[in-house]
């Protein structure tokens, strides 16, 4: 399990929709569902995985949209496909390629926006506080949580507080996080969710079902990594979108396609489609309006462990 220290230094299928909000019961606690003014507290935990220093995964999609579906439907639909920027820093993803040079030209700026990566944080834990009222809470209490950047931004900048001595996943001394939900210009805003002020232990029960049922490993909550036919398939929608083509079901189908449409009949290869979540409630992730990077420090030098050093590594790197 990684440290707090281990943390700082590296910092810079198909979801089950329900019908109403207190009728969940999946696997992703829907905290997007809170009404405006209240409060759902979470409390984290580790990733299975050993090898991730986090305690949670960066999910990284590519909104395609089309002017309708060929020979079918004229409404607007969207295709969700996987960013290869996801799977490892030296992964080349076919359609930043194409969209990064766009960001230099003011008049495309907004084109590149629209069909930029859009990030949400994936994460695991208890729900402490359920403001929404699940009529079927599932047998295992440890969710999954889709994490909006906003809120994982105050996520990050709290880690690297050195008031924060523990990690907050700590089944001991961790801390619960509480979302908070207003409004802002007519979109949720959870600008004003914050970690508890006092640690917290974990009940008797909560650690036996964590024994139980055990933590998953997070990396399994991503979508499968595109092969080299995925990647043509990927690219070759890309460009039909830009151009204002109707999605085709008979070309794309086996691969990935929209929201509720199913795949064409035919002895074509099949190949599990990326679960949409476009319809994630009321809360738009928000991504940044002009940059189109992030501060990053996942190669920062973890050679020496020793908190001060570590922090001094971060901090010089967020100052170059």
């Amino acid at each position: 399990m990684a440290s707090l220290a281990d943390i700082r230094a590296r910092l810079e299928a198909q979801e089950h929709k329900p019908a109403n909000n207190n009728q969940s019961g999946g696997l992703t606690y829907p905290h997007w569902k809170i009404n405006e003014g209240s409060q759902a507290i979470l409390r984290f935990l580790p990733d299975a995985n050993e090898e991730n220093p986090f305690f949670w995964v960066e999910r990284a999609m590519i909104k395609l949209p089309f002017p309708g579906i060929k020979d079918r439907d004229a409404k607007d639909v969207i295709v969700q496909v996987p960013c290869m920027e996801m799977y490892g820093d030296n992964e080349v993803c076919p359609i930043l390629a194409e969209v990064r040079p766009w960001f230099k030209d003011k008049s495309m700026e907004d084109m590149g926006r629209k069909y930029w990566k859009k990030r949400t944080y994936v994460f695991q834990g208890l729900v402490h506080q359920d403001p929404i009222g699940e009529d079927n809470v599932p047998e295992n209490p440890i969710r999954k949580f889709m994490i909006s950047p906003q809120i994982f931004t105050i996520i990050k900048a709290s880690l690297m507080d050195p008031e924060m001595e523990d990690l907050p996943t700590d089944y001991t001394n961790g801390l619960d996080f509480r979302v908070t939900k207003t409004s802002k210009g007519g979109y949720a805003d959870y600008s004003t969710s914050t970690w508890s002020r006092k640690e917290t232990v974990l009940s008797a029960e909560e650690v036996q079902a964590i024994e139980t049922f055990g933590l998953n490993d997070l990396s399994s909550w991503l979508p499968p990594k595109p092969n080299e036919v995925e990647l043509k398939i990927i690219h070759e929608m890309f460009e039909a979108s830009v151009d204002g083509q109707q999605y085709d079901v008979e070309k794309w189908g086996n691969y990935y396609r929209p929201w509720g449409v199913d795949k064409p009949s035919g002895n074509a290869p099949i190949v599990t489609p990326i679960a949409d979540v476009s319809t994630m409630g009321d809360s738009p992730f928000q991504e940044p309006t002009s940059e189109v990077k992030t501060a990053d420090v996942s190669g920062a030098d973890v050679s020496s462990t020793k908190p001060e050093d570590i922090l001094a590594q971060i901090r010089a790197r967020q100052n170059a």
